[in-house]
This record gives structure tokens, sequence and C-alpha cells, in this order.
């Protein structure tokens, strides 16, 4: 029983560093596509949207994301919702990336955007839910 509650502990504190890590990831990440909208571009060789207020828009949401992912590290057991709406959004958007990729809108070679926005927080996040998932059916009468 002690082991399984290190184990527990050990994963619940996995799960709050992941999320603050990926809070403090969104929020630097948001507001270097606010600030220099241009550059992501470049660095992967896209060319240059006739709307960049829309690539600062998606980087508002993304810092706004963050503040959600530094509030679920505190307790990411009571804040599961928002670390499921995290989750849900770094699903479905590598999914969004590989439909424009069949149909040739953007290079392969952009992913590199997915990777570390997306793929890299998938089992932490998923940790996270599952404890809370955990610990909502444990605490079932």
């Amino acid at each position: 029983m002690a082991t399984l509650a290190r184990t527990r502990s050990t994963a619940l504190t996995t799960a709050k560093i992941t999320l603050a890590v990926a809070a403090v990831y969104n929020i630097v990440f948001g507001a270097w596509v606010v600030l220099f909208p241009a550059s992501a571009f470049d660095l992967a060789g896209l060319e240059q949207p006739n709307y960049p207020e829309l690539w600062q828009c998606i980087g508002m949401i993304v810092g706004v994301y963050g503040i959600g992912y530094a509030i679920a590290a505190r307790d990411p057991i009571r804040h599961w919702p928002i670390v499921l709406v995290g989750l849900l959004g770094k699903v479905f958007g590598p999914i969004g990336f590989l439909g424009a990729v069949v149909q040739d809108r953007v290079p392969l070679e952009a992913g590199l955007i997915i990777l570390t926005n997306d793929l890299i927080w998938w089992p932490g996040f998923g940790l996270a839910l599952w404890l809370a998932w955990r610990a909502h059916r444990d605490a079932r009468p």
C-alpha cells in the first residue's frame, strides 16, 4: 500500500511539473507569436500570411492556455477540466496539421511546431487526467 501511495505521489508531482512547464512554454510561445508574428513562418520556410493578426490571435489563445495550465499545475486533480481542454487542443491540432499536409497546403517539415506545441505534452496531460479519474473514482461512496 505504501508503494502505491508513493507511486501516486510521484505521478502527481510529475503531472504538476509537466503542467507548470507547459504553462511557461505556452506563455512564452504565445508572447513570441504576438510580438513577432513573422518569425515562426521565417523559421519554417513558409510564406508570410496575408493576415498576421490571425496568427497573433492564435498566439494569444496559446498564451491564455498557459495561464490555465499554471492554475491546473497547482492541483491537477481539482482542475482536470482545464487539463482535458488542453489535451483536446493538443490532439486536434496535429490532426488539423496532418489534414493540411495531406491537402498539400503546408510542408511536413513545418510540423516541428506540432512536436513542441502538442505531442511532447500528451504523456503528462494524460497522466494528470488519469490521476483525476482515479481520485474521483476512489472518492465515490
